[in-house]
């Protein structure tokens, strides 16, 4: 049994739970203590689903234990170490090593992202990991930075959470009907349930070298829909950062499976880079030269409907990749993910600020007012439509911690408590104490060409009125059913106090009116900034 103490529990009569460091959809993670060797240690508490049978509950519990004694068979200084498995009251306990510093996802929101070297460095370390996990028969299926841990002092990589591990060869859609794993960073052949293997890993690790190199996967949406048809169809741009060791990125992020990058030649290629600076050639280009256009296919996540967009949008890229075996398509994906009865918020889902996949604290809910704005879509394809019904000018209501701000300037929104108004010309800000977190307004009259070339114009004269300009893109999409554009884009701070920030603005035409809100915040902070751009956004009423 497990006992209580004094704001403390001991599990299996050893390890005492002291302080809970994460938490996160699939458990509780504990800074413990080992009474019988004398040593610190996280316990990881794996949470059942209420809603299985009590069989299905044994089957879940023997299959995460059969799962986790395997993984920690597995001896290699890039894995965790599990010390010990045990259950506890019907409930699995993993007992693992404790790692003194934080998650490479929470390195590059508090610190920006790594340079090439560091990329290669980091990449080596958890292709070393993937191979000994592989060669066990062992697959990760959720790499992802919020699951690689960065030990303070010496900077060593240790690949966490194989909570969602499974042994080669079984499905991603299990039985229950629910999907393992963070779309941005889980490739093509899993998002159709087809049969995976190691190389599904590397993709997610091509991934992971993206985010870490620019801040932000290349496979990141606003919406569902958006984030499939990226993974799956859309033309892959790595990041600019990604250009010194290109050849490794490209050919992890190769579509097909068969032609992926394999991980002895990935780490060869990275060491080369550390030891000479240069990356050597691939021995196949990546990705191929020639490619089919796809035909774009959006699904809209409110009304379960597909559209279909047979013709490019203006402005929009005319290659893309495909996936050359059966011609996988988004259709497909989509269907795999519906029949499975997998929600739409399940695969959205994503833990931020983690230990292994547990966040420090859970995520806040989203404003209810959402559903009534078409998020981003990517360029080339029919926007997700708002739902029936939707109307432009209909009441907003703010969510749990904002207020409604009527603004003298003629419109509304929803700004969070303790921001305050600040007219600066045709512009409008409201900040928050310190001026940390900005949200800005600007109304004008339409101009020719739309929102896509205003922003664009923005943009191209970005480096002249921004110091240090960088990482910028400008994307169609869509705002209450009118044409819209979003830039985003990061620069260094006017002062040397106030750092690098990153801007995403949203400019749209509304009644005759084109309309801008946007926010700028700390590099670090850009999480925390998105729900205050969703919530003004969201909420912003003209008139």
């Amino acid at each position: 049994m497990t006992t209580e103490g004094e704001n403390a529990r001991v599990v299996a009569g050893r390890y005492r739970l002291e302080e809970r460091i994460g938490r996160g959809g699939m458990g509780v993670v504990w800074r413990a203590a080992d009474q019988l060797l004398g040593r610190q240690v996280a316990v990881k508490e794996l949470v059942l689903d209420t809603s299985l049978s009590g069989e299905e509950a044994r089957l879940y519990r023997e299959h995460t234990l059969r799962e986790a004694r395997a993984v920690a068979q597995l001896r290699h200084p890039h894995i965790i170490v599990v010390h010990d498995v045990v259950e506890e009251d019907e409930r699995p306990y993993l007992v693992m090593e404790l790692i003194d510093g934080g998650s490479l996802a929470e390195r590059i929101a508090t610190r920006g992202p790594v340079d090439a070297r560091e990329a290669a460095r980091i990449g080596v370390g958890l292709l070393g990991a993937l191979r000994r996990a592989h060669d066990a028969g062992v697959l990760h299926r959720d790499l992802k930075p919020a699951n690689v841990l960065v030990e303070a002092g010496t900077g060593r990589v240790v690949l966490t959470d194989f909570g969602i591990a499974q042994v080669a060869g079984a499905t991603t859609l299990t039985e229950s009907g629910s999907f393992v794993g963070s779309p941005e960073y889980t490739a093509p052949e899993r998002m159709s349930g087809e049969r995976t293997g190691p190389e599904s890993d590397l993709w997610s690790l091509g991934a992971l070298l993206c985010t870490a190199l620019s801040g932000a996967s290349p496979f990141h949406r606003d919406s569902l829909g958006g984030i499939l048809h990226a993974v799956v169809v859309d033309e892959i741009r790595p990041p600019a950062q990604a250009q010194p060791i290109l050849p490794v990125v490209r050919g992890l992020l190769e579509r097909d499976p068969r032609r992926r990058l394999d991980a002895a030649e990935a780490q060869r290629l990275l060491e080369e880079f550390l030891a000479t600076g240069r990356m050597p050639r691939a021995p196949v280009a990546y990705p191929p030269t020639q490619r089919d256009v796809p035909r774009r296919v959006v699904p809209s996540v409110w009304k379960g409907e597909f559209r279909h967009a047979t013709q490019p949008s203006a402005g929009a890229p005319q290659t893309g990749q495909r996936f050359s075996r059966g011609g996988l398509v988004l259709t497909a994906v989509v269907a795999a993910v519906v029949g499975a009865g997998v929600s739409v918020m399940a695969l959205l889902w994503r833990d931020d600020g983690t230990i292994g996949d547990m966040p420090r604290s859970p995520a806040p809910p989203r404003p209810s007012v959402s559903a009534s704005v078409t998020r981003q879509s990517t360029p080339g394809t029919a926007p997700v439509p708002a739902p029936t019904g939707a109307s432009p000018s209909a009441a907003r209501t703010a969510p749990e911690g904002y207020r409604l701000a009527r603004d003298p300037g003629g419109f509304s929104l929803a700004v969070p408590h303790g921001f305050t108004r600040s007219p600066q010309g045709e512009r409008i800000f409201y900040l928050s104490p310190g001026r940390t977190f900005r949200i800005g307004i600007r109304m004008a009259d339409p101009e020719p060409g739309g929102p896509l070339v205003v922003m664009r114009r923005a943009d191209a004269a970005g480096p002249s009125t921004n110091p240090g300009y960088r990482d910028s893109r400008v994307t169609e999409t869509s705002h209450h059913g009118q044409r819209a554009a979003l830039r985003e884009f990061s620069r260094n701070g006017f002062t040397a106090a106030e750092g690098p920030r990153r801007t995403v603005d949203l400019c749209w035409e509304e009644d005759g009116r084109m309309y801008e809100v946007w926010v700028s915040a700390p590099v670090g902070r850009v999480r925390e900034a998105k729900e205050y751009f969703d919530a003004a956004v969201d909420t912003f009423v003209p008139g």
